[in-house]
């Protein structure tokens, strides 16, 4: 089946209006420092799986030396990451390619490090992602990524609201399950880390200013029925954070040494 492109142009402008320039997850430059913490990265070959219009990528290079590819599903985001890499005569250093779902066109142990951000967030098969990602690994290489959960349980009504504003596909899981994964991918050295109360805080502060300060740009730049309703969607995620029932979480394992 063909994908179906979800990110149009006006959720785009949105998502960096309020995450910043290139970016298409919460966190910005500071959620790349956190997602490469103790990792060896100079001159390090890094796979950003869910790059969207590159904005981690170029942290990655700008700040972290390392040589960036990054992959997307939606052929319009990759071509925006194209084009901001020549602009920020980055092009030798972050390189992007969009794909199709399922295995990975790389050879075996082609990366150092393997990096996502809220990408996996949207693919149902788990195991057969993370088996890619350290498949893909070098021996000693580091999969690290951040994602957005869902406790135990059913979906509650305000869940299936929100899913409905954000018209997005999501296949949320547990952070426990996440953990699981990777030691059943042969991952060790296996880290989970629940950052849910941090975006309980930063969904609230995004909230107001997309309804107070930030609301006239954000009508200049996509127009009043749009901006509208991304105010209500972000309200309608506020409401789910403070219920514990959308939650952020970070993820890291590592292939084994021969």
């Amino acid at each position: 089946m063909a994908h179906e492109d979800e990110y149009h142009d006006s959720l785009v402008t949105m998502l960096e209006t309020i995450w910043g320039k290139g970016y298409m997850a919460p966190g910005g430059p500071g959620n790349v420092a956190k997602l490469l913490n103790g990792i060896d990265t100079h001159g390090k070959r890094i796979l950003d799986i869910g790059c969207g219009i590159g904005g981690p990528a170029f942290e990655m290079a700008r700040t972290h030396g390392a040589e960036v590819i990054g992959i997307d599903l939606e052929a319009p985001l990759i071509e925006r990451a194209k084009q901001a890499a020549a602009e920020l005569d980055l092009a030798d250093r972050c390189t992007f390619q969009t794909v199709e779902a399922g295995p990975l066109a790389f050879p075996d142990e082609a990366f150092d490090i393997v990096i996502s951000s809220g990408a996996f967030t949207q693919i149902a098969d788990k195991t057969g992602i993370l088996g890619e990602s350290y498949r893909v690994l070098r021996p000693g290489g580091y999969l690290s990524c951040y994602d957005w959960l869902k406790p135990d349980g059913d979906y509650s009504d305000d869940m299936r609201y929100w899913f409905k504003l954000e018209g997005l596909t999501y296949a949320l899981d547990t952070l426990e399950s996440y953990g699981r994964h990777l030691v059943n991918a042969g991952f060790v050295d296996v880290t989970t880390e629940d950052a849910s109360e941090w975006y309980r805080q930063e969904v609230q502060r995004e909230y107001e200013l997309m309804r107070g300060k930030l609301y006239p740009r954000m009508v200049e730049l996509i127009g009043k029925d749009d901006a509208d309703y991304y105010v209500e969607n972000w309200r309608a995620m506020v409401i789910v954070t403070a219920k514990g029932e959308m939650l952020q979480g970070y993820c890291r394992g590592r292939r084994p040494q021969r």
